[in-house]
């Protein structure tokens, strides 16, 4: 009897030894089951990698023509001339000169439409054959940040301070003094820049900034030495009329107007001679 009873006990004691264990192994692989779901989802392909040495992407712009040109950029060079004071006639007429009316490679390849040369730059960058062969330039993902950087450019430059000293709507001693501070090295450069704003005459783009109540002068070519003025923001037919000293029928008669509405821009012949 007393034999029976001690093996009843010590298969008990098997028993609950291998019940601890169970539970134990039960433990143990519950706690690796939570690690290797951990670990899966910090793999590399669920993380994003920005190289910052990554190409800019150039989206291509199609221009056929300078016409095509300003109509894509003047509205940029003027919100660069209020915030900055270069005068949207000289930035434009830069980038038709600069780019080839945006046909040119750096402007088509690399949105660089003022041939700015990398210096300190550590954005992409394109190499291209200019004074010397594979001349480092600036390379913009959108070309409206070349012409945020040609502000930038003339605006941090010791040697361009001079120019704004000068009035905005002076074009023409904006484009000499432009050569005079060395940013080209071509001496007809004045001459090239300041053809372009009036025969595409830009200095109207000037007027509309400005708010210039003055936006008086003489077109020979179209009208030899008539009177006119441009239309800006805030004119009316009976204050231009007080401005010039004619009357408001006189100006109707002139300008074959039926009645008194008249739109930013337009240009109103003031006296024939």
């Amino acid at each position: 009897m007393i034999k029976k009873i001690v093996l009843f006990l010590f298969l008990g004691m098997i028993m609950v030894g291998c019940g601890s264990k169970k539970a134990i192994t039960r433990k143990n692989t519950s706690k690796k089951t939570n690690t290797e779901s951990v670990t899966k989802a910090e793999t590399v392909n669920d993380v994003q990698v920005v190289d910052a040495n990554e190409s800019v992407v150039i989206e291509p712009v199609r221009i056929n023509s300078t016409e095509d040109y300003l109509s894509r950029f003047s509205a940029i060079a003027q919100e660069e001339m209020r915030l900055y004071g270069i005068p949207a006639s000289i930035t434009l007429a830069q980038g038709i000169l600069e780019s080839n009316s945006g046909k040119g490679r750096l402007s088509v390849e690399a949105n660089n439409h003022f041939g700015i040369k990398c210096h300190d730059w550590t954005g992409a960058k394109i190499y291209h054959d200019d004074d010397e062969k594979k001349e480092c330039f600036r390379k913009y993902n959108d070309a409206k940040y070349s012409y945020r950087d040609h502000s930038l450019f003339l605006t941090t430059r010791k040697r361009y301070s001079k120019l704004f000293d000068l009035s905005a709507d002076d074009y023409k001693r904006w484009a000499r003094e432009l050569k005079a501070a060395g940013y080209a090295t071509d001496r007809k450069y004045p001459d090239k820049l300041i053809s372009l704003i009036e025969r595409y005459e830009l200095y109207k783009l000037d007027n509309e900034v400005l708010g210039d109540k003055k936006s008086l002068y003489y077109n020979e070519k179209e009208k030899d030495s008539a009177l006119t003025h441009i239309v800006v923001k805030g004119d009316t037919l009976y204050s231009i009329s007080r401005k010039y000293n004619v009357t408001v029928q006189a100006l109707q008669d002139l300008n074959k107007l039926k009645g008194t509405d008249i739109n930013i821009g337009q240009e109103l012949l003031i006296s024939p001679y």
